[in-house]
This record gives C-alpha cells, sequence and structure tokens, in this order.
C-alpha cells in the first residue's frame, strides 16, 4: 500500500489534530522586534494602556506558530509528501491573546476538496483550522487553501 496520503485519499470531513506548542515571553519579544514592533507585542507596560492590558503575541506570530505545529504533524504522519504548497487562507481571525506560557494546540477539518481543471497532477483541499490555549478557548481561525499532488497514473 502506497504511504503517501494523495488527493484521492482525503475526505471531507477528515482532521488532524496537532500540538502542543508553548510559547514564551521571550519568543513573543523577539518576534515581535523583528516582525511586529507594535508596543503591546514587546512591553507589559506599554500593553497595560490598551485594551490587551499585558504582553500579548503578535496575530502574525500565532499564525506561525499554527504552521509550525501543522508541519510538524504533516511531516510525522506521512502527509507531507504530497503537498504542493498553498494558494492562500481565507478568513483568517484572532480571537483573543496568546499570552507568555500559553501551550497552544489545533484542529483542521477538511471542508472542501476539487480537482484541478487545469492541472490534472493536483487537487485542491480547503480546511478549517481551529487553535486553541490551554483552556480550550480558540484563539485564531482560518481556511487554509492547499494543493495536494493527485496519485500518478
Amino acid at each position: 500500500m502506497d504511504e503517501i496520503n494523495y488527493f484521492e485519499d482525503v475526505m471531507v470531513g477528515d482532521t488532524l489534530t496537532f500540538g502542543p506548542l508553548t510559547i514564551s515571553r521571550e519568543e513573543i519579544i523577539a518576534f515581535a522586534a523583528e516582525y511586529d514592533a507594535q508596543p503591546f507585542h514587546l512591553s507589559d507596560e506599554a500593553a497595560a494602556e490598551t485594551h490587551f492590558g499585558s504582553l500579548s503575541a503578535s496575530g502574525w506570530h500565532t499564525t506561525a506558530l499554527f504552521m509550525k505545529m501543522f508541519v510538524a504533524e504533516m511531516q510525522a504522519s506521512g502527509h507531507q509528501d504530497a503537498s504542493l504548497g498553498a494558494m492562500g487562507v481565507d478568513e483568517l481571525r484572532w480571537l483573543m491573546p496568546v499570552r507568555p506560557g500559553d501551550t497552544l494546540s489545533g484542529t483542521s477539518e477538511v471542508i472542501e476538496k476539487k480537482a484541478s481543471r487545469t492541472r490534472p497532477e493536483m487537487g485542491i483541499v480547503k480546511s478549517r483550522v481551529t487553535i486553541i490555549n490551554q483552556q480550550d478557548q480558540p484563539v485564531m481561525t482560518l481556511m487554509p487553501i492547499v494543493l495536494l499532488r493527485t496519485r500518478p497514473a
């Protein structure tokens, strides 16, 4: 049996869980300093003057942590081999702040799939992803649209 999970093997309703991953204060500040240097991502004092109240991770950092967890699970489970990258992301939402010490994990559910009309060697899969913290509170949702290799003839 072929161990690669091709487009044909993916079914609407399939789920994948990934994580956990704990984020530190140092990681939040380092990411923000490099990529999103807004004051509320850099210090508690600055964040205290905003609706955040205390240091919170950049939403882009949370998104990058999703990718880290998701790709690690895809590689560990053998699902990465058919991946041809992504077309984009729909409906990215940061629902609540991610704080130092939070432990994130996630679930991905396939909600749509279709064969490419112009590229028979690939298909398109759309999933609904929810990232939660250690209290099972959703902190981010998104719908990645990925390209998967079809089974060779």
